[in-house]
């Protein structure tokens, strides 16, 4: 069973391909994108140990030439050193304007990849065949690609739509647990975001979803891709709606930044402590009922999440430092942050109106309650 999901951008439309067995079958979905048969595949340790085979033998029964580069996994390879290193081995691929770079793993290869493709020969089409539920749900879609900088995440990059999106549901399934829930934050965004149904949809087949139900994951991917292709054709470069998908993500940048861009905190993990925290700010400037958050909470727990800062192993800097973090948020506009909250799930919305001394006693209460669990 396999479903698309068009982006129907003006000039750069293209189709998100949603079902198990692409890989094996990736040259039948490239061939017709091709002048000449031959792709550059950027890809991470992690995934050309599991599957790079797979894509390899999958383009060679369309005539499809691979060649890949295998670089290291993880967000640190989201940086200058990496982007020049790919952008180096590309052009030493003598990769012309009018071919491929298939970006072959989760959401930093397809940032890092999607960068690389945008700024080589001054564009160079690519398609993204992310191998995380994150990537799927998310970052393979709407054609933000980048690196991170010192002073924060997503700082450096070029909205770049890629020519098409392959997600195979059956690379989930050799996911490891703790990486297959951190993406099943950014599915719980969704429906916290704009689709009250679709949370209560989550509520009822999360479980089976996350026990590896083929329809469930299939469905789940699909609604994300269709809420996400709809905001992005409305919004391309998040001047207005497109910033409502960064619910949670305020909280969940500084927090990353705090622990450092690694294994002790995953981007979908953050994003989950950020939706929550987002609806706990929200209740308290009375935009939501306290039951909200206490909802979000309980779903995100029933599926095994984290949710707290207290789920966060290691030290945290002190709430002023925390929020001072935030200030580095791409979302910044005029020396202010901008949040996404809500008026109820379902109902998020944007604004600039956020007292500082709300957000410093969310964060200072989160602290207090860690350092009771601690």
């Amino acid at each position: 069973m396999t479903v698309t999901v068009s982006v129907p951008l003006p000039g750069r439309a293209y189709d998100v391909v949603i079902g198990p067995g692409l890989v094996d079958r990736a040259g039948t979905y490239v061939a017709p994108l091709l002048r000449r048969p031959r792709v550059a595949v950027l890809t991470d340790e992690n995934v050309a140990a599991l599957h790079l085979e797979r894509l390899r033998a999958g383009l060679s029964a369309e005539g499809i030439d691979m060649v890949a580069l295998t670089l290291p996994a993880g967000e640190s390879t989201k940086s200058w050193a990496h982007l020049t290193q790919s952008v180096d081995w590309l052009l030493d691929q003598k990769v012309e304007r009018s071919d491929v770079v298939v970006a072959f793993g989760g959401g930093v290869i397809g940032d890092l990849a999607g960068f690389a493709a945008a700024i080589l020969r001054r564009g160079v089409r690519f398609v993204q065949m992310p191998t995380s539920l994150l990537a799927q749900v998310d970052s393979s879609v709407g054609g933000k690609t980048g690196i991170n900088a010192t002073q924060g995440k997503n700082l450096i990059g070029a909205f770049h739509q890629p020519s098409m999106v392959l997600a195979d549901i059956d690379i989930l399934g050799t996911l490891h647990a703790r990486d297959f829930l951190a993406g099943y934050g950014e599915v719980v965004k969704y429906g916290l975001l704009g689709d009250a149904a679709f949370f209560e949809w989550l509520e009822r087949n999360g479980a089976a979803l996350s026990a590896g139900d083929q329809a469930t994951r299939i469905e789940a991917v699909r609604h994300s891709v269709q809420m996400k292709a709809d905001i992005v054709v409305r919004d391309e470069t998040e001047q207005g709606d497109r910033a409502l998908l960064n619910l949670g993500h305020t909280f969940c940048h500084a927090l990353e930044a705090a622990t450092g861009y690694g294994n002790r905190l995953l981007h979908g993990e953050g994003v989950a402590i950020g939706c929550a925290l987002a609806f706990e700010l929200s209740a308290r400037l009375g935009l939501c009922s306290q039951e909200d958050p206490s909802r979000v909470r309980a779903h995100l727990r029933s599926m095994g999440m984290k949710t707290d800062l207290a789920d966060i192993a290691g030290d945290l800097p002190d709430a002023a430092t925390l929020l001072e973090l935030m200030g580095q948020d791409k979302k910044v506009v005029d020396g202010q942050l901008r949040f996404v909250l809500a008026r109820g799930i379902g109902q998020a919305f944007v604004t600039g109106d956020v007292p500082a001394s709300t957000v410093l006693d969310v964060l200072t209460d989160a602290l207090a309650l860690r350092a009771q669990m601690s």
